[in-house]
């Protein structure tokens, strides 16, 4: 503790000095937390994807619609609990670079259940939606960005043509739902009975249908049970979980894990460099410094552990900077990605990656200060 003052006067001899260092090594573990936080969210989202619901859609993707009479033929399946389907389009609000999703379902208290951990809404705004056939829910993310309020009557222009021949679409606000999915301010829910009468095309049709099944131990067979009801038809399906579409993805993208891990070595092995090198020069300007305390009786342990002190103080203190900053992106960042978050183990990492760096970068530098001879250092040799 009697050292602290001279630690804490070594450490900021060069203030400027010092302030590139943390600043180097703040910017380091920020980028170590936000990568590691992001795979921490990624592998979060798969684990969490549902194994019980099934997604089933055509086998062909951007092929036809399916048609909606294949609803009572899938609830007719074995292990199959409960059914659910949507369909929607593309559409811009007022400008064409302000493009959303009209997400069109079947307004029934399944989706009260589904998936609340990806889309929740509320029974009263459900009830609002069935019974206002133009009606359409939002989100509080895309009420801020457009400025809407329950009321308001908004138009939608898409290149999918009504009977009328007109490509505005036409909605009342009835209420809103909470969306953990999508991207800010680029989704609303509307009803799927008002889009499959107006639509010109394809009427009698659904892009998705979403099949609970009873046990999730059975998905797999229940999928192949599906996709083989509608073999050889005109409207193939194609059937997949949630959790395994999630693990399809992260198949999709690559090996996540090694490109983070590769990443973070990059990082810090510059950073090992960069501290060490900054550490050794610095030694080398304070000899005569270090020859005087040796010669007022200071130890050469006492020497050492004063240089890898000051090297634990800047690379801890950077490394905790980082990793707030990190923290500090998260709450932003997950309203487009859920899961994502910064977990104890993520910090602890973290500060032990930190002690690893300034143990490494200050060894060589303290055991020179350690064994300096005070007649040499003294005379500038």
């Amino acid at each position: 503790m009697k050292y602290l003052p001279l630690i804490w006067s070594g450490i900021w001899r060069k203030p400027g000095r010092t302030i590139l260092i943390l600043l180097q090594v703040s910017l380091a573990f920020a980028l170590f937390g936000v990568l590691q936080g992001m795979k921490t969210g990624v592998d979060q989202a798969v684990a969490n994807a549902r194994a019980d619901i099934l997604f089933v859609g055509p086998a062909v993707f951007g092929s036809a619609p399916l048609p909606a009479a294949y609803l009572d033929r899938l609830r007719s399946i074995p292990g199959v609990k409960t059914l659910a389907f949507a369909d929607g389009f593309l559409g811009t609000y007022q400008k064409p670079t302000q493009p959303l999703y009209v997400f069109a379902l079947e307004a029934s208290d399944v989706w009260l259940t589904l998936t609340p951990e990806i889309f929740k809404v509320l029974p009263k705004d459900l009830e609002a939606l069935r019974n206002t056939r133009t009606g359409a829910l939002i989100s509080a993310d895309i009420g801020k960005k457009y400025g809407w309020h329950i009321g308001d009557r908004i138009p939608i222009t898409s290149t999918l043509l009504q009977s009328n021949g007109s490509g505005t679409w036409v909605f009342d606000i009835v209420g809103t739902f909470t969306d953990h999915e999508i991207g800010e301010g680029s989704l609303i829910v509307t009803n799927y009975a008002y889009l499959d009468e107006s639509r010109a095309k394809n009427k009698g049709t659904v892009r998705n249908f979403y099949a609970v099944v009873s046990d999730p131990k059975q998905a797999a067979a229940v999928t192949d049970t599906i996709d083989r009801a509608f073999a050889n038809s005109s409207n193939e399906t194609k059937t997949a979980s949630f959790k395994e579409g999630a693990q399809q993805q992260m198949k999709s993208i690559g090996d996540l894990n090694f490109a983070i891990r590769s990443i973070i070595s990059a990082v810090l092995v510059a950073l090992l460099f960069s501290t060490a090198t900054l550490m050794m020069q610095t030694i080398r300007e304070r000899t005569p410094e270090l020859a005087v305390l040796k010669t007022l009786g200071f130890a050469d342990r006492a020497v050492f552990l004063m240089v890898v002190a000051e090297a634990l103080g800047i690379c801890v203190g950077g490394a905790l900077l980082g990793l707030a900053l990190a923290m500090g992106l998260f709450p932003y960042a997950s309203k487009f990605v859920a899961g994502l978050s910064m977990p104890m183990v993520v910090i602890a990492s973290g500060v032990i990656g930190a002690v690893v760096v300034a143990l490494i970068s200050a060894a060589m530098p303290a055991w020179r200060a350690a064994k300096l001879h005070v007649i040499d250092a003294l005379a500038g040799r």
